[in-house]
């Protein structure tokens, strides 16, 4: 039987929880998850764990945040003046707001803290420096 390999078209139901036991995604309900395998379309430990699997296996991977997300990158924690925000703007911890970046990109900040005269915005993903845990079953190759 074929193994996935990198190149090929796959399905797979999966889902994705923390140390802690939290879930922070899951197919369960909807489609099976679809990419090509080695593309780039997928974090890396996620494309290593589907690689060698056959259609109907499963497996279960825990990866470190290098093979994830990543390393909080302290850099993108950034500091801005209450006044540079929109006014009224409710102040609520978690609260996501999208910016340009000079690179006239859209990114997405999280609002980490509230100070006096300042907020401190976020620009990590939200599951960076996390270890995450995989389980995985392959659906289909084609």
């Amino acid at each position: 039987m074929a193994q996935a390999a990198v190149g090929d078209n796959v399905k797979v139901h999966y889902k994705g929880s923390l140390d802690d036991g939290s879930v922070f995604d899951s197919s369960e309900g909807r489609e099976p998850l679809g990419f090509e395998v080695g593309s780039g379309q997928v974090i890396k430990g996620f494309d290593d764990a589907v690689t060698g699997l056959e259609v109907g296996q499963s497996r279960t991977v825990r990866m470190e945040p290098e093979n994830a997300y990543g390393l909080v990158q302290k850099e993108l924690l950034i500091e801005v003046p209450k006044e540079e925000l929109p006014e009224g703007m409710p102040m609520e911890l978690g609260m996501q707001l999208q910016a340009q970046n000079a690179n006239g990109q859209m990114v997405v900040l999280s609002l980490v803290e509230v100070k006096e005269n300042t907020v401190i915005l976020d620009g990590n993903h939200e599951l960076a420096g996390k270890a995450l845990t995989f389980e995985v079953e392959l659906v289909e190759i084609s």
